[in-house]
């Protein structure tokens, strides 16, 4: 893909995901196919939290007091605020913000949920719109002034292994929703001067766009205690003393969505993992004169099939040239294309074609194993783009043995990873030099020297061009 900004803006126009016409710059509409991209994506992650966490909904308004209480938080945010001054014509007592993030919406109300040690852990979360001033140059999906898919969630715990614990948990929850649309990642702890504004610190989920850039994909936030002393969070013990909580938070965006467009797609358009698809199979039927009318049966029945047993299908029986169809139907990213003509259905057999590989071939046909043999082709598709994203995402990790060497590999992109003590000075000389950002803390290291100041290394660090 030799210019991934331009493929991306336009497959988002032609396969009617968004439109980014609306008329405040950072907004976007969600189009009935990409609507429903969402739809199965936030029901993957929905049913991975509901296992253990609580769906809750919060208002968007924060009061400005509220707001203002946290103020390492206020102050991360302060850019980025959208802020009511009025009710019709008449001006408000006290300001109130248009959520960037929930911490300060939804901490007042847990100190009054918050109760007894018994009570605890308590997990919530909330799929939601947020609003961030960006004043960056925006990017439909990626960089937005709306977050029309933010999912949020926060957990209230009794002490520091509890809150520990659950990050732990939290990235679990978050590789498993990952490997379920085939997009590679890799976790870093966010250093100290890029961690979310009040948390202990940050971990956070980067993938690799086509143009080797990293997308932030997904963050998880160990809060320890420091919202619960501004908010007075605290439970009563087993002794009948009261405590301050241990929180964490973490979350998701449309930056998923992107994330699935931009990894699986190709020169033809949208290449969809068929847990998402709004349609995981279409049938399309190879008309001729004779024998037309049986064709449309016959595909009108094996649709019916198909729905009944719980796959996304659709019959494409429009009076169009079966070329037009092939090509929309490929450039939507339809994971699976069956073709069925009268000679087909007298031989039993159907002609299919793989969106992942663009491989037709000539299938048994069996009333019996149909389902089977689908889903089968299904999870295929699946595993098969899963693979060849992390082929790809593993081959542009690259080590560098100096600062110059980062340099020159960083002019190919990707992420570079590299010996680093630590330190924020150290660090920030590091950005300065190579010109892009450390995504964080990958894993420890002890028996090399950073590559910058040539102290002891304590950790291996990833460099990258970000969005």
């Amino acid at each position: 893909m030799s210019n991934f900004s331009e493929w991306f803006h336009n497959i988002l126009e032609e396969a009617e995901i968004i439109d980014t016409r609306y008329p405040i710059k950072g907004m976007h509409v969600w189009q009935p196919q990409g609507f429903k991209i969402r739809k199965y994506a936030l029901k993957l992650l929905r049913e991975l939290l509901d296992d253990d966490h609580e769906e809750v909904l919060f208002p968007l308004l924060i009061p400005e007091d509220e707001l203002a209480k946290e103020a390492i938080h206020v102050k991360g945010f302060e850019e980025e605020v959208y802020w009511i001054t009025h009710g019709g014509l008449t001006p408000l007592n006290k300001k109130l913000a248009l959520r960037p993030t929930s911490e300060t919406a939804m901490y007042p109300i847990f100190k009054l949920w918050v109760r007894s040690h018994s009570d605890l852990p308590l997990k919530f979360y909330q799929v939601v719109n947020t609003f961030r001033y960006e004043t960056k140059h925006t990017r439909p999906l990626i960089r937005v002034r709306e977050i029309t898919t933010f999912k949020e969630a926060h957990t209230i715990h009794v002490d520091s292994q509890g809150a520990q614990d659950q990050v732990q948990d939290a990235i679990e929850i978050y590789r498993s929703f990952f490997d379920q649309v085939g997009i590679p990642y890799i976790v870093t702890r966010r250093p100290d001067w890029d961690k979310f504004p009040g948390a202990d610190y940050t971990m956070a989920f980067d993938t690799l766009l086509p143009d080797g850039k990293t997308l932030q994909i997904g963050t998880v936030h160990n809060l320890g205690q420091t919202f619960a002393r501004t908010f007075d969070i605290t439970y009563e013990t087993a002794e009948g003393e009261h405590q301050h909580v241990y929180q964490t938070c973490y979350g998701l965006s449309d930056r998923v969505i992107a994330s699935i467009i931009g990894i699986h797609g190709d020169s033809s358009g949208l290449i969809l993992p068929p847990s998402v698809a709004p349609y995981q199979v279409v049938i399309v039927p190879v008309l001729f004169k004779k024998g037309a009318q049986e064709v449309i049966e016959f595909c009108s029945q094996l649709h019916d099939k198909l729905k009944k047993n719980g796959i996304r299908v659709h019959f494409d029986d429009r009076d169009l040239r079966a070329g037009k169809k092939y090509y929309e139907w490929e450039m939507r990213g339809v994971p699976l294309r069956l073709e069925i003509g009268p000679r087909d259905i007298e031989n039993k057999k159907m002609m299919t074609l793989r969106r992942d590989t663009m491989e037709k071939e000539s299938c048994d046909y069996q009333d019996e194993t149909i389902i089977n043999d689908i889903n089968e082709i299904l999870t295929d598709i699946t595993q098969n783009l899963k693979n060849k994203a992390w082929q790809k995402f593993n081959e542009n990790i690259r080590p560098a043995k100096s600062l110059e060497q980062a340099k020159e590999l960083m002019q190919n992109r990707g992420i570079i990873s590299f010996n680093w003590c630590g330190g924020e000075t150290c660090g920030k000389e590091i950005e300065e030099f190579v010109q892009v950002d450390i995504l964080g803390l990958h894993q420890e290291s002890s028996d090399e020297k950073c590559i910058n100041c040539g102290a002891p290394s304590k950790t291996i660090a990833l460099l990258a061009k970000t969005y």
